[in-house]
């Protein structure tokens, strides 16, 4: 089973998007950053995706409490 799409309470910079990402998919949060960076180079909605994850994705306290 994998890992839920969370947002971790460590290992995060700015909001734990790239991290929650980089444990849901198996890689590290480092390799998540600079994919997303490299997007972002890219025409695109890449910073609006990030954004909506930040406000979407529960953090990993909230997911606890709801997981019960």
């Amino acid at each position: 089973m994998s890992a839920p799409l969370v947002r971790p309470r460590n290992n995060k910079v700015i909001a734990g998007v790239c991290a929650g990402l980089a444990r849901r998919f198996g890689t590290t949060p480092t390799t998540m950053r600079v994919i997303f960076l490299l997007s972002c180079l890219l025409p695109g909605p890449q910073f609006l995706l990030y954004l909506a994850l930040w406000v979407l994705l529960p953090s990993e306290d909230e997911h606890r409490k709801t997981a019960w």
